[in-house]
């Protein structure tokens, strides 16, 4: 039971690093700034750099579920918005995913230590999480050789209709937002989903540590008493 539990807190840990990562991305408009000027978003949309902006508050207010279709509806058309529609209903799971494996995390560490295994859960923590560095090596692989059909194949897999495929002459969703913006946004994503890995890494093995001193401190004192 105890391993189920530690692999569950493995798994929760990662989803936790990479959810939150996503989301400090995501929703940093500062990435959406630098966009504007690295793809001449200026240019292709002909909007103006306050609008853009505008716009892409606009967006994050209905992607966080907190405005309807109506704060779309001024600079998108319909096609736009029912994929809009799917991706805000994504993203809906994403925070609630977010959620239960950041309380999951905390919940079974507490267990852990509550039941004095300390050395054991900071064990698990430390080398368990080193699995993340392997999945984000083969992903960043795959995006570095192709991002193209790997970003292709997460549409697939995440929609249940082609709305995804948008014109870049007309729709300024896809104008605003082309392929590059989301490859470098993935990359950011990754890297510091490796830096809260690390965080959490350290201080599992500062735990193991802590664990282990203890054991030797109650060892030394059972020798002295005996």
């Amino acid at each position: 039971m105890k391993k189920i539990l530690l692999i569950l807190l493995v798994i929760s840990l990662s989803l936790s690093c990479l959810l939150i990562a996503a989301e400090q991305h995501i929703f940093d408009i500062k990435h959406y700034r630098r966009a504007y000027f690295a793809h001449d978003i200026l240019q292709v949309t002909g909007k103006e750099y306050f609008q853009l902006e505008s716009i892409t508050n606009d967006i994050f207010i209905y992607l966080r579920g907190k405005a309807g279709d109506e704060i779309l509806e001024p600079n998108f058309n319909q096609r736009e918005i029912l994929h809009m529609r799917d991706v805000q209903v994504l993203f809906k799971y994403g925070f609630i995913l977010k959620y239960i494996a950041i309380i999951l995390s905390i919940g079974l560490i507490i267990y852990f230590v509550l039941i004095g295994e300390t050395k054991l859960v900071g064990k698990w923590i430390y080398k368990g999480l080193f699995v993340n560095l392997i999945f984000i090596g083969i992903l960043g692989i795959m995006i570095y050789f192709d991002f193209t059909k790997y970003f292709t194949y997460f549409h697939y897999i995440f929609f249940t209709n082609d709305l995804w495929l948008l014109d870049p002459q007309t729709d300024l969703l896809i104008q605003m937002l082309p392929e590059e913006f989301f490859s470098s946004i993935a990359t950011s994503i990754g890297l510091s989903f490796l830096g809260f890995v690390a965080t959490i890494q350290g201080i599992g093995y500062a735990a193991t540590k802590k664990g282990r001193e203890k054991n030797e401190k109650g060892f030394k004192l059972f020798k002295r008493e005996s």
